[in-house]
């Protein structure tokens, strides 16, 4: 795909787009092609393609290695296990930006949803609101979270765009659910075709998966989530104690 010389939008930002998408598609994935390839290939000066990959750089998107070019940016985004934090939070603290795109919401039977790790049993009704949702860092697609609420607590939720809200301050301050305690497993497996093209990865490729289940202050199961990440770009940290018991 070449660049519009007759389009208003300038040929730097036009370049830099096209670069952006060719690495969410994982058409460029290590090292992107030289300035003079890219001169060459959209016909365009030195300085239209300078310009460009500095913005990249800026964002985050590339990054520059002394003596041998200029590099896609893994840098994996790390999460603290320990505390119920949001994906937002998670997100900005590692300098990025986030964003969310809504996939689907729906009302699931409980017979059709399955976990490796939990009872679902214990939500003690028929019926759950999915909501399904792709998560972004600096555009990059990271991963795909499945919550499932009770059908009181997810009727409420969907009257806001989802696409913009984070979900735990719309059930804690909107909702007036406070978040109290929540255990979680960590796994991986091989994604689904339809995964693997969201997450813009082989279908090859090993994804995290998480399932976490949450309790409110009375002890109330609030949310089942199941979250699928990235390999390349995600980790989980958590930080140990020698034990006092050293039997």
């Amino acid at each position: 795909m070449g660049l519009n010389t007759c389009s208003p939008i300038p040929l730097h930002f036009q370049l830099m787009n096209q670069l952006r998408e060719e690495i969410l598609k994982g058409e460029l994935t290590e090292r992107i092609p030289s300035e003079r390839e890219l001169m060459d290939r959209f016909s365009v000066s030195r300085s239209t393609v300078r310009q460009a990959i500095s913005q990249l750089v800026l964002e985050g998107v590339l990054e520059k290695r002394h003596g041998k070019g200029t590099f896609v940016y893994h840098r994996p985004v790390e999460e603290w296990l320990g505390n119920i934090s949001t994906y937002k939070k998670i997100i900005n603290d590692m300098q990025m930006t986030p964003g969310t795109r809504l996939i689907s919401s729906r009302v699931e039977h409980l017979q059709n949803i399955r976990s490796n790790s939990f009872d679902l049993g214990i939500f003690k009704q028929d019926k759950l609101y999915a909501i399904d949702r792709l998560q972004l860092a600096n555009q990059i697609p990271i991963a795909i979270e499945k919550q499932y609420y009770p059908m009181e607590i997810g009727t409420k939720l969907a009257e806001y765009d989802l696409n913009e809200a984070v979900i735990y301050d719309l059930l804690e301050l909107t909702l007036g659910i406070n978040l109290w305690e929540a255990e979680q497993v960590v796994t991986s497996k091989i994604p689904t075709k339809e995964d693997a093209n969201y997450l813009h990865i082989p279908q090859t490729a090993s994804v995290l998966v998480t399932e976490r289940v949450t309790y409110d202050t009375n002890n109330n199961l609030v949310e089942y989530l199941q979250g699928m990440f990235r390999a390349d770009m995600y980790a989980f940290r958590i930080k140990l104690a020698r034990s006092q018991n050293r039997g």
